[in-house]
């Protein structure tokens, strides 16, 4: 089954609106007649199973083109708005991609060749108005890729998660199951659609018949407490800073009762027990969800039940239905109750492998089962803990930041001898950005943090340049010859 007649089994026909809110909104019905058009358009004028880049922040025109190129049989490779230009280079080059759906007011930031063919807003609209549609394949082999997520890779270049459709199918269904969706639930959404997170509110809600309300401006927090009341939300998802910020800097949150809101869940990061406490404190009657994923699972591995959040702190629960969790040892064999050891994942939500990486894929999935890099211990009563990461890949606002990219950057100022990038716990974010450095002579220190912030904000994203810059005399070397990196 294309995963795109999984989410309107029952919905296609929904009069109801899909997406709240007041800047637009679409029904599940116009919704599904849209997507097909699309669908039927890329099938005439691009084929099938090609790689079809989607750039733009969170909107109908998003939700559109992505469900479109879902349902044509080709795979979509959604992106950060932010993409930096050398990423973006890197990633069509790598997936051979001729077609880009990109929000118009990215076109002249971001630069592709003339032979690229790009699809905004205004030429989406005109598809869906003139298109007619074409009957799909009903015969569709379910593990073929549905999309491609490119996170930050060990090496600082894009790594692609290839995602299936059967995999979007499994994971979708565990979420539906643990959090108890229905038709009666609407969305507060403030993740970006390029993140698997962000992805997996918009797989659920469509399946079963609940609303979405798309909010892009976090950081006014005012509307984001107004959508959650205005439009009656169940629901509220966040990374760690999301619920920081909400918590250290709104009153106003803590003092708002939100009598529509059910649950809130999070993940993307571990998001310290002391606000875990603060939020359940101000809001007993709402239940909170810790949960634990990675992209490599298509978003989610693991929750821990709300009525555990005060008895298990710290954990991340157990293996959400459908998957399968176990810890190993330096031995390869299960670890004891509390003894630490590599987290693997087995399920049909694990994903096909990393894009034109065999070697890398080889060593992420063994025998089936992923391996997480995430080192964790089990205690007596089933439920995970994490204890640290295996991998040097840091989380800022739940984005995946490689350090070796950013040390590039900052290494590329002439004074500058050695950049060590490192995390360090921030309250609002949970883990930020630090930049140890080591420059050749005599300098001014304020001088040279404005130059390498300078840099850093013209090559890299936002959320990826340090929030912390300290200076070294010299450089921090094992009896090997290694950087020492400090935390």
């Amino acid at each position: 089954m294309n995963v795109f007649d999984y989410f309107f089994s029952t919905t296609q026909n929904l009069e109801k609106d899909f997406v709240l809110g007041s800047k637009e909104t679409i029904s599940f019905k116009q919704l599904h007649e849209d997507s097909l058009k699309v669908a039927s358009y890329i099938k005439e004028h691009v084929g099938e199973n090609q790689n079809i880049l989607l750039i733009s922040p969170n909107s109908v025109f998003f939700i559109t083109a992505y469900l479109g190129i879902l349902k044509s049989g080709n795979t979509c490779v959604p992106l950060n708005y932010a993409v930096e230009q050398s990423n973006l280079d890197f990633i069509v080059d790598t997936a051979e991609a001729s077609t880009v759906f990109i929000a118009k007011g990215l076109k002249r930031r971001l630069k592709l060749e003339e032979s690229i063919s790009l699809i905004d807003e205004a030429e989406l609209i005109q598809i869906t108005k003139n298109q007619t549609v074409n009957p799909g394949n009903s015969d569709f082999d379910k593990t073929r890729p549905a999309e491609i997520i490119f996170t930050s890779g060990s090496t600082g270049e894009p790594k692609g998660v290839v995602i299936s459709h059967k995999n979007i199918i499994a994971n979708t269904n565990s979420i539906i199951e643990y959090l108890k969706l229905s038709e009666k639930d609407i969305m507060a959404v403030v993740m970006p659609f390029f993140y698997c997170y962000g992805l997996s509110l918009l797989h659920t809600h469509l399946k079963v018949g609940g609303s979405i309300v798309l909010n892009n401006s976090f950081m006014f927090l005012a509307t984001v407490i107004k959508d959650i009341e205005n439009y009656r939300c169940t629901g509220f998802a966040g990374v760690p800073s999301h619920f920081q910020i909400l918590l250290k800097k709104s009153q106003t949150f803590k003092e708002t009762e939100f009598p529509d809101l059910r649950y809130v869940t999070q993940a993307g990061g571990k998001l310290h027990t002391v606000f875990i406490d603060e939020f359940v404190e101000a809001f007993p009657e709402k239940d909170f969800f810790v949960m634990y994923g990675q992209t490599e699972a298509t978003a989610r591995l693991s929750y821990l039940p709300p009525e555990f959040v005060k008895t298990k702190k710290g954990s991340i629960g157990k293996a959400i239905p459908g998957v399968q969790l176990k810890v190993v040892n330096a031995e390869g064999k299960e670890a004891a109750v509390n003894e630490e050891g590599e987290l693997l994942a087995f399920g049909d939500n694990v994903m096909s492998g990393y894009f034109k990486d065999q070697k890398d894929t080889d060593e992420a999935i063994v025998n089936g089962w992923l391996r997480t890099g995430d080192i964790a211990k089990v205690d007596e009563d089933g439920f995970i803990y994490l204890m640290a990461r295996k991998k040097e890949i840091i989380k800022v606002r739940g984005k995946r930041v490689s350090p070796k990219e950013i040390e590039e950057v900052i290494l590329s100022v002439p004074q500058i001898v050695d950049c060590t990038i490192s995390s360090i716990d921030d309250e609002l974010l949970g883990e930020a950005i630090q930049a140890t450095v080591v420059a050749n002579g005599d300098f001014d220190e304020a001088e040279m943090k404005s130059i390498i912030t300078q840099r850093c904000g013209e090559k890299l994203a936002p959320y990826k340049v340090p929030s912390s810059i300290v200076f070294e005399k010299t450089m921090s070397m094992s009896a090997t010859g290694k950087k020492i990196k400090k935390k």
